[in-house]
Formats: C-alpha cells, structure tokens, sequence
C-alpha cells in the first residue's frame, strides 16, 4: 500500500490536496450569496440570513459572529458599517451556518441512488521534469457514503476531512496514493 506524500511539489507537480477540492465542490454546491460581503446587498443578505431567527442567531454566535443585537440593527438599518475585522466574522458565520443548514440536504442527495460518481482529474506535471513524472489518469470512483466526508465538511473540520477522503480514495486499490493530490474533484448532487 502506497504511503502518504510528504515532500508534494519537490519537483514542480502542481495540484491540491483531495479533500480539499471536495470542499471546494461542497461549497459550491451549497450554494449561497454571491454578492461580496463588503458590498452593501451582500452584507444586508448575510445579515438577513444569520438574523432571520432565534436559531439563526444562536448558530450564528457559535460561528464567531459576536456582535451584539443593537450593532447588528444598526448595521441593517444603514446607521453604521461594520470594521474588516466584523466583515470577516459576518463571512466566516455566513458560511458556518449555511454548511450546516444544507449539510443533511446535500448528504441525501449523494447518497441517493447508490452513491455519486466522483471525477478524480491528476495532478498538472508539466513543469515536472520527464524522467520524473508519472503515468497518471483522469480516473472515477462511486462513493456510495458520504457521511463522514459531509460531517466533516460541515464542521469545518479539516483533518477528519482529509482522513475521510483518504478511506474513499483507497477504493482505487494500490494507485490511490497517486491521486491524493489532484487538480480537480468533480461530482455532482
């Protein structure tokens, strides 16, 4: 069984780690405001969505969001603008909450049906010199569970994340090491 890549780009491969491009594609797939949070729209949208109710609100102090209920009216009325450091807050929670919101959503949908096929496009090598690149292709795998890899994502959790995707990716048997760093994890819900 292959081992882990320690020393990733030693001689000019270019790629991500797996598990974070499935981040990357859970995030898009989530969903979401578009509109940046330093426009006024966006700010107002994410201050609508973290407000809206009890729940919110308290889901939205977990997230880090600690302005208090007087700032934030005065923030929606337009009395006030948040600091940069409050804006990243407002984003960070944003983006806390929604995970959370869609996560129960998403992981029915990818597990539906027996599973969702994943798309595992290989690391770019092309400034890789030839004697030391590697026969590698685009290759797909069904993951018929998503449990842990969505639990993880919707918690934030970076290394249970990885740690996830690592026991999915074994599937492809003693090639697997070759595509836990990858240019992009495509799949859909």
């Amino acid at each position: 069984m292959p081992e882990r890549i320690h020393e990733f780009g030693k001689f000019g491969a270019r790629g991500i780690k797996g598990h974070e491009a499935v981040a990357r594609r859970l995030d898009d797939l989530a969903g979401g405001i578009a509109t940046p949070v330093t426009v006024r729209r966006g700010l107002l949208a994410r201050l609508h969505y973290l407000t809206r109710s009890g729940h919110a609100r308290a889901a939205a102090r977990e997230a880090g969001l600690t302005a208090t209920d007087r700032t934030v009216r005065a923030w929606l009325d337009g009395r006030r603008n948040p600091s940069r450091k409050n804006l990243e807050r407002i984003e960070s929670a944003y983006r806390v909450v929604r995970r959370k919101n869609v996560a129960r959503y998403l992981l029915g949908r990818l597990n539906a049906r027996g599973g969702t096929r994943v798309e595992l496009h290989p690391l770019n090598q092309s400034q890789v010199p030839r004697p030391h690149q590697r026969v590698l292709e685009f290759r797909t795998l069904n993951i018929r569970r998503w449990d842990h890899i969505v639990d993880a994502w919707a918690r934030g959790d970076d290394g249970a994340l990885d740690a996830a995707w690592v026991d999915q990716i074994v599937d492809l048997g003693s090639q697997w090491g070759q595509y836990e760093y990858v240019s992009n994890v495509g799949f859909a819900a």
